[in-house]
């Protein structure tokens, strides 16, 4: 199933979204919130989701505002694809290769839960940067508490999943990152989720032999594709990543899970390290800036828009894309 929350009429609901796009509202006032932090996991999900199709539906998804599927409990982003590591650290770190770390451990941090916005709104220009980025990430969430999970618990543990966008102040990361500690306001202005949460059970069928999801990622600017890659290009699994987090404390119901960037110009700033394109993306950014599309250079300006989709290999689209519009007037790897 397709959840999500929307605004209609002054008033904020949850839903299922069929295929069509129609939405069948939840019981009474249930936010998706609320529901997956009952930690009833996937069976409750899926009950709540049965009972709101055996009655009347609600109005199209067309005709309502998207807001993010829930507020997260909290938010740990991983940096889980190689080329991604490998060209940032170039454009914002200013120096190549990966760290021999990266291969031992799902290294992530955690962002910013209270700076979350819905895949059709405009999102604030951090203060102090001219070099907003986009990142084009999917992400877990937990629907059950565990604590020192192993990857074969975790997976039960996973309720859904949904799209990401981890925005990223460029010139702002590039200054931080150089006190040894990791990106504070460089990612703390904005994150999008959304614009649906889709069931775990719904992506199975995309499970490849080595626990990996084989779907589809594209990101565009303004119309342009710039970035696609596969989400089974991640060096660790999802359930692999639970584990990790949960080692010595717990993850619980609401927690969200980034994938990390994917590769291939999931963000610019990747293709700016790429193509050499000098050694931190504040140079980058006073470069010219070229049409849009993989020539892109320069950050992301106001009214651009940043489409998402993301959809399973050769196959229909259990995760629908979204728009989002660029910067509102006033930008280590990851």
């Amino acid at each position: 199933m397709r959840f999500a929350t929307y605004e209609h009429q002054h008033r904020t609901r949850a839903a299922v979204v069929e295929a069509d796009g129609t939405l069948h509202p939840l019981a009474g006032n249930t936010s998706l919130t609320e529901l997956v932090r009952s930690g009833g996991g996937l069976p409750a999900l899926l009950a709540a989701g049965t009972a709101a199709l055996g009655v009347p539906p609600g109005p199209h998804v067309s005709q309502v505002r998207l807001l993010p599927p829930l507020q997260p409990a909290s938010v740990r982003d991983f940096v889980t694809f190689e080329e991604h590591v490998e060209g940032v650290r170039r454009s914002v770190d200013g120096v190549s290769g990966v760290p021999d770390q990266w291969y031992a451990a799902p290294t992530f941090y955690f962002t910013n839960p209270h700076a979350i916005y819905g895949p059709g709104d405009a999102v604030p220009m951090p203060p102090g940067s001219a070099v907003l980025d986009y990142e084009l990430e999917v992400a877990a969430v937990i629907g059950r508490e565990g604590h020192d999970l192993t990857p074969g618990q975790a997976r039960d543990h996973i309720v859904g999943y949904t799209v990401f966008n981890d925005w990223s102040a460029r010139d702002l990361q590039s200054a931080e990152m150089k006190v040894g500690l990791g990106p504070c306001k460089g990612k703390d202005t904005a994150s999008t989720l959304g614009p649906c949460l889709v069931t775990a059970d719904e992506l199975e069928r995309y499970r490849d032999p080595d626990g990996f999801l084989r779907l589809a990622l594209t990101a565009e600017v303004n119309g342009q594709v710039v970035g696609e890659d596969l989400l089974s290009h991640m060096s660790w699994t999802f359930e692999e990543m639970t584990a990790y987090a949960s080692r010595g404390t717990r993850v619980v119901p609401g927690d969200v899970l980034g994938s990390g960037t994917c590769g291939n110009g999931g963000c610019l700033a990747e293709l700016w390290g790429v193509r050499g394109e000098g050694g931190t993306a504040a140079a980058a950014a006073r470069r010219h800036r070229h049409p849009h599309g993989r020539g892109h250079r320069g950050g992301l300006q106001h009214g651009d828009h940043r489409r998402r989709p993301g959809a399973p290999a050769h196959r229909a689209a259990p995760l629908p894309g979204a728009a989002v519009t660029g910067p509102h007037p006033g930008g280590g790897p990851g």
